[in-house]
């Protein structure tokens, strides 16, 4: 169920544009840009002047005459060249509110056209510690999968992990130099596995045979040979359980574990066609397929590589393929960082000339880097890349600090205390990584992230356990949600913050943009604490009022938990300060 206040004033306008015959398409209105004018808006007198041959006031006018018939109007106006402002009565949003509070799906609706996306976030390579640059992508995925299926979406999320290149055959010629063979592989775990990966990766920028030889046990591995596909098997095993640890710290899910190496048989499947349809050629050795090179050069999509490897072009290609044909998806959408920008062009023109997509989506949404406070790629102290559980841990040892110490309150024990630090270090770490915008990079403040004021996963938690110890009181007195009633203005402006909701979820999956349910959140939960000092619950005056604004405050509740569960967010029942040493 849609409940937006604007669908009824939008049916109206409809009916109006046609008894005046004026083009509907201009028949809508949206949040007024002066709400201390009014709630809102419509400038179609202004677009339909033109065509009209008409003064916009004029126009303005004959919808104004009409629309004042409307039950639902309070008062209208004509401002400017033509704008039309509309009041509602507060009536008709007590009882939008109403049917909000009362509906599962708190008045927001879902997709008119539901269809499967494949969503490809994450994206580590295995034999490598997760690092802060693996934040980004996980994150804002992970909500990204959230909003998508909340809206009625069929959503698989996979992980495509790089599992099947040249890095794999460095670590295993690294280990084969120290240890003589292959023999210890399975001892080793992902820390040691790391440092294996570190060393081979200096050591073949330094020595060119070094580097051949990687290349050539790759190729063997990729062939079949037993030996190497059995100590892969390992690298990847201890690579997915080291990544699955780190992703189910944050909260973030897939559906499949799907890598490259999953798509080295379709590899083939890629080259043979590209072959039949004419469109690649042999270049230098190399199979290729040429772009269409417009006002910029752009390099070849390479199928496979002068010495008979496939690249990491063929792999995507070949993804894209099991995902149209076993997967059945209607839209692929990546994200990763900038890097990866022309890459994929390449993959998407490439998949393109060879029409294995037909009328499938392919969307590449590129986001910036977490940086530290010089603005450069968050490290270490030491100027290495931070690990990803790093991160975490620091995170969680900062919150700790705000919270009171096991055993200190009643029920709390040391399993109580460590889950509310979980779930408030997650809720600042994703929090402050959604309230960006997906294309901008955004500066990691360890000491403001975690705070419980301001514009962070915290503070809206704590906005939440705020309302849950309003409901448990006015439950003890006997108090109960009832129908809502609007008095002060404090009360209107939250009617009506509530009633945008359906609109926030539409665009941010349309957008593919999380920042736009974190900008809402936050300032849903700086309306209510305006609304709540103003209006007071349990000594309203009377009851109708009480339970009025009880249902008010119970709604913001539900609508703020769904917001922080599309962010992937948990919110806490109770938080707990440190210098308060009890609830909230």
């Amino acid at each position: 169920m849609n409940l937006l206040l604007e669908n009824k004033i939008n049916a109206a306008m409809a009916d109006i544009f046609n008894q005046l015959g004026l083009d509907t398409r201009f028949a809508f209105v949206k949040v007024s840009d002066r709400p201390d004018l009014s709630d809102f808006q419509c400038n179609g007198a202004l677009a339909l002047a033109k065509t009209a041959h008409k003064n916009p006031r004029e126009i303005a006018a004959a919808i104004v005459s009409e629309l004042q018939k409307c039950d639902f109007v309070e008062t209208l106006s004509v401002d400017g060249p033509g704008f039309i402002n509309i009041k509602l009565k507060n009536e008709f949003i007590a009882q939008n509110t109403d049917k909000i509070a009362q509906d599962e799906r708190l008045g927001c609706g879902t997709t008119e056209n539901p269809h499967r996306v494949v969503l490809d976030y994450g994206g580590p390579n295995v034999a490598k510690e997760m690092h802060v640059g693996h934040l980004r992508s996980g994150v804002i995925g992970e909500a990204i999968r959230r909003i998508e299926r909340f809206i009625g979406n069929d959503v698989i999320g996979d992980v495509h992990l790089g599992d099947w290149g040249t890095p794999m055959g460095m670590i295993l010629a690294e280990i084969m130099r120290q240890d003589g063979n292959l023999d210890k592989v399975t001892t080793y775990d992902i820390a040691q596995i790391t440092e294996f990966y570190k060393r081979a990766n200096i050591r073949c920028k330094e020595d060119e045979t070094a580097k051949e030889t990687a290349r050539k046990i790759t190729a063997a591995l990729q062939d079949g040979d037993a030996v190497l596909r059995a100590a892969w098997q390992h690298l990847r095993n201890e690579s997915v359980k080291a990544i699955k640890e780190n992703y189910a710290k944050l909260d973030v899910n897939f559906d499949l574990w799907w890598g490259e190496s999953d798509a080295h048989e379709t590899c083939g499947k890629i080259v043979e066609l590209a072959r039949q349809k004419g469109v690649s050629k042999v270049d230098n050795g190399a199979v290729i397929i040429r772009l269409e090179e417009g006002n910029k050069p752009k390099p070849p999509v390479i199928l496979v590589k002068s010495d008979g490897g496939y690249t990491y072009h063929t792999t995507d290609i070949a993804t894209i393929k099991m995902r149209v044909d076993d997967l059945k998806a209607q839209e692929i959408v990546y994200f990763t960082d900038s890097r990866q920008a022309l890459h994929f062009e390449q993959v998407f023109e490439g998949v393109q000339k060879l029409g294995i997509a037909p009328n499938v989506g392919l969307k590449h949404i590129v986001f910036g880097t977490v940086n530290g406070a010089d603005g450069k790629p968050f490290k270490t102290r030491d100027g290495g890349v931070m690990n990803l559980e790093t991160l975490i841990e620091m995170s969680k040892d900062k919150v700790r600090q705000s919270l009171p110490k096991a055993g200190e309150i009643e029920g709390y024990g040391e399993a109580e205390i460590e889950k509310m630090v979980s779930q408030i270090a997650v809720a600042a770490i994703k929090f402050q990584d959604l309230k960006n915008t997906i294309n901008s990079g955004y500066v990691f403040e360890l000491d403001d992230f975690a705070k419980f004021e301001g514009k962070t996963g915290p503070y809206i938690q704590y906005a939440i356990a705020r309302i849950n110890s309003v409901l448990r009181k006015a439950q003890a007195n006997g108090l109960e949600p009832a129908n809502v009633v609007l008095q002060a203005p404090e009360e209107r402006t939250l009617a009506l913050k509530l009633a945008q909701l359906h609109n926030v979820v539409m665009r941010a999956h349309q957008e593919k943009e999380p920042s736009i349910i974190a900008d809402y959140t936050y300032s849903l939960a700086q309306t209510f604490s305006t609304f709540y000092n103003a209006c007071p619950i349990m000594s309203a005056g009377n009851t109708a009022l009480a339970s009025s604004r009880l249902r008010l405050a119970k709604l913001v509740r539900d609508v703020l938990t769904l917001m922080l569960y599309l962010l992937g967010i948990e919110a806490p029942e109770v938080m707990l300060k440190a210098e308060n040493k009890g609830e909230e």
